[in-house]
């Protein structure tokens, strides 16, 4: 799908000038026609089970030619090649950077070894699409932030929600207004599952199963949370200043060393609360973010939204509430005045008229891919994913230290503005 189809899926009235005004990143496919026939050349470093989920993506993009692989594990290496046959192998990605054939590298190897890999292919002029969360540490995160100020190649985190239809047509309303003022963002992810993979060798342990062990991960926190946190920042177009959080090994009780269980709260300097909870034992909630505002409530994966003053039922269904509500009432309960508070029955509209067929990981890659051609950086994406990747990082500071965290100056850096003006040329699109 490129920006045009997009646009185009969305609906009549959200505009090109409005969608870049709302979504500076889209800005990547200004060239998209002039781009045809021209090839970004791929260096995939880490063709894990993520690795080949990307790969799977850009496989189908014919601006796109994998033409590296990077493991130092044979399996992932092997498996690599059956989606792209034709590649080189390496099994250092140091080597690989030396390489004048790549003009850019994916990196999607476990997150402790981004920030070596991103800053030396910034140093060997290769551009870079790097998996979140950034880091497992936080002065490594500010260290590949400033590697990508001081030099001149494109960078992409992935966060893909920041090209889901989806959010970006209830971003946008929300911006505006349309819901009132947000009160409370909840932010869940639960999963029954115990993140253990199958070991061929008891030597491989923590190479194969790194998300469990402390030196390797920050565990729910960087591998689920970094991408509901972004999330919740692009809602409030600001980040929290104050982190607050529990976390424990509740049920996995298997050697690991990483909660399976967190709760995380983030206030915002209005005082809006953020929470993030995620357990690995029980998945009946799935993932959700809940966007409460003053005139209704938003859940974007659901693709929904509530008002809190819906349009009023039909007559006959209005006198058989009030037939109900009136038997209700005459019930004795702890005294006149008191009634339960329970959810409002209330199904809801769909934010898009009808449902995207992309959760924005095409659009994401494809953007990728349309940058690296034409070289040519976009705004706010970078901010973005820096601050999901800090915030993630603090919440697992304040959990272990049981304490509330101050988001430190030293790692604040110049405010992600989503309302970034459009420029002439951009208003072209």
């Amino acid at each position: 799908m490129n920006r045009r189809e997009f646009v185009q899926n969305t609906g009549k009235a959200f505009l090109s000038a409005s969608l870049l005004a709302a979504c500076p990143w889209f800005s990547a496919f200004a060239q998209e026609v002039e781009t045809i026939g021209s090839v970004a050349r791929l260096g995939i470093i880490g063709p894990g089970s993520r690795g080949r989920y990307l790969m799977n993506w850009l496989i189908r993009n014919p601006k796109a030619q994998i033409v590296a692989l990077c493991d130092d594990y044979e399996p992932s290496l092997k498996a690599g090649l059956k989606l792209a046959p034709q590649a080189k192998t390496y099994s250092d990605y140091r080597k690989l950077l030396e390489d004048k054939d790549i003009d850019a590298v994916v990196i999607a190897t476990p997150p402790y070894l981004h920030a070596p890999m991103l800053i030396d292919a910034f140093a060997a002029g290769k551009h870079a699409f790097v998996e979140k969360a950034l880091s497992i540490d936080k002065d490594e995160v500010l260290a590949m932030y400033q590697a990508y100020k001081k030099c001149d190649r494109v960078m992409f985190i992935g966060h893909q929600r920041l090209y889901d239809p989806t959010y970006i047509s209830i971003m946008n309303r929300i911006h505006k207004g349309e819901f009132g003022p947000v009160q409370c963002i909840r932010t869940f992810w639960d999963r029954n599952a115990d993140w253990r993979r199958p070991v061929p060798s008891p030597e491989l342990e923590r190479k194969i199963n790194w998300r469990l062990y402390k030196e390797y991960s920050r565990g729910l926190m960087t591998e689920l949370g970094s991408h509901q946190i972004q999330v919740g920042n692009w809602v409030m177009k600001s980040i929290p200043n104050k982190i607050a959080g529990f976390g424990a090994i509740v049920d996995r009780k298997d050697g690991r060393e990483v909660y399976d269980d967190v709760h995380v709260i983030y206030m915002y300097d209005n005082g809006v609360n953020m929470s993030f909870a995620s357990t690995n034992s029980n998945r009946f909630y799935g993932l959700e973010e809940q966007i409460l505002c003053k005139k209704g409530t938003i859940e974007p994966e659901k693709g929904k939204y509530y008002l809190e003053n819906p349009k009023p039922a039909e007559a006959i269904l209005r006198m058989i509430n009030k037939m109900e509500r009136n038997l209700f009432e005459a019930v004795p309960f702890a005294g006149a005045s008191w009634a339960p508070e329970t959810a409002k029955a209330n199904k809801g509209e769909f934010i898009l008229d009808k449902p995207a067929k992309t959760d924005g990981s095409d659009l994401l890659l494809n953007a990728f891919v349309e940058s690296v051609i034409t070289g040519k950086r976009v705004p706010t994406l970078i901010e973005e994913g820096y601050y999901s990747s800090m915030l993630c990082l603090l919440g697992h500071q304040a959990m272990e230290e049981q304490r509330v965290i101050t988001f430190p100056d030293q790692y604040k850096i110049d405010y992600l503005n989503h309302q970034a003006p459009v420029s002439n040329s951009e208003q072209s699109l």
